[in-house]
């Protein structure tokens, strides 16, 4: 039996080469594992955590679209969809509210670290981490691909999955998190001690976006934060480290270690002869654009052909309905809801 996978990322802006390495890459790939049946939608619901402008969010969610076939998802081999076009996440995510404790959501950190940043705390923003347990388990989801700042959601929705089993009987899979051995937390370009952020990146920068121009990327690659290094004969040495001090070079190693797909031995013989982090930031360049420039020449065929995008999200949601829909109605059955 297929283990199923599911994942999703917000439309909320552009996803930036940190979205790409943690998330989007290793989508496509599991899409090729024959044992997995794959998931992968916009939780443009999520988004609307924090105020959206209605037409912006619409664009955004259909350029997010084509950007998840410009990249090689394949809707013929995994299950693309739009979170919205299926009705089972926002009534899912009611039943789920109704047996979760409010102090689980109190205790989520993210909740803490964003609800400090805004001057009004709406009611989305604390209870956004039910609507994620609604997102894996009413798809009978096994495993769950999150960077580590997510686990503690997945975590949450393995306690109400247990949490509804014990009352009602055995109902949902107990998912588990998929968190990659390195490249899942990519750091900001101005900031390496700072995640990469959607919500930042507007800031010159602080990150690359996939569908950047080339030009741009270099620009915000060499005028990225490193650090003074060791000296060996008169260069600094550029290897992996766990020093907070060479946060900088280390986030430029691991974006080049994951986009290359070689070990940490290969890429730190590769620069063992630099003349300084410049050869660094070139060679990272390099790779970033030889990456992205596809990307972005099939975003920019894809994009334009806005009733097949239409077409392909309708379809998706179609495939998704088939899989949550039973689900919900055995959980409103159990629960003493009529049919």
């Amino acid at each position: 039996m297929k283990r199923r996978v599911f994942s999703g990322i917000q439309p909320s802006d552009v996803i930036h080469i940190g979205n790409y390495i943690g998330a989007v890459r290793r989508w496509v790939e599991l899409q090729e594992n024959p044992e997995k049946d794959n998931i992968f939608c916009i939780v443009d619901l999520h988004a609307l955590t924090v105020p959206q402008d209605p037409l912006v969010l619409r664009d955004r969610t259909l350029e997010l679209m084509a950007l998840f076939l410009a990249v090689g998802l394949d809707p013929m081999k995994s299950t693309l969809f739009v979170q919205s076009h299926v009705t089972v996440h926002a009534e899912g995510a009611w039943l789920l509210n109704c047996i979760t404790p409010i102090g689980w959501l109190n205790k989520m950190t993210q909740f803490k670290d964003k609800s400090i940043k805004q001057e009004t705390i709406l009611t989305g923003l604390l209870d956004y981490p039910v609507l994620m347990a609604a997102d894996i388990l009413f798809y009978d989801t096994h495993e769950v691909p999150v960077g580590e700042d997510q686990k503690q959601h997945v975590e949450l929705a393995r306690n109400i999955a247990e949490r509804f089993n014990y009352h009602y009987g055995e109902t949902f899979i107990v998912p588990e998190p998929m968190i990659g051995s390195y490249g899942a937390r990519i750091m900001g370009l101005d900031d390496p001690t700072s995640k990469m952020s959607k919500s930042s990146s507007h800031i010159k920068g602080h990150a690359i976006r996939l569908l950047d121009d080339p030009k741009d990327i270099e620009r915000a690659i060499m005028r990225s934060k490193t650090d003074s290094g060791s000296m060996t004969d008169h260069a600094p040495e550029i290897r992996f480290s766990k020093d907070i001090e060479k946060a900088g070079v280390n986030n430029l190693l691991t974006i080049y270690q994951v986009l290359t797909s070689k070990s940490q031995e290969a890429v730190e013989q590769d620069f063992a002869n630099a003349r300084g982090y410049g050869d660094l930031k070139k060679a990272v360049a390099e790779v970033v654009i030889s990456v992205t420039e596809p990307i972005r020449a099939r975003h920019s065929e894809i994009i334009s052909d806005r009733a097949e995008l239409e077409r392909l999200m309708k379809l998706g949601a179609e495939k998704a309905r088939a899989i949550s829909e039973p689900r919900l109605r055995d959980v409103k059955h159990k629960m003493g809801l009529s049919l």
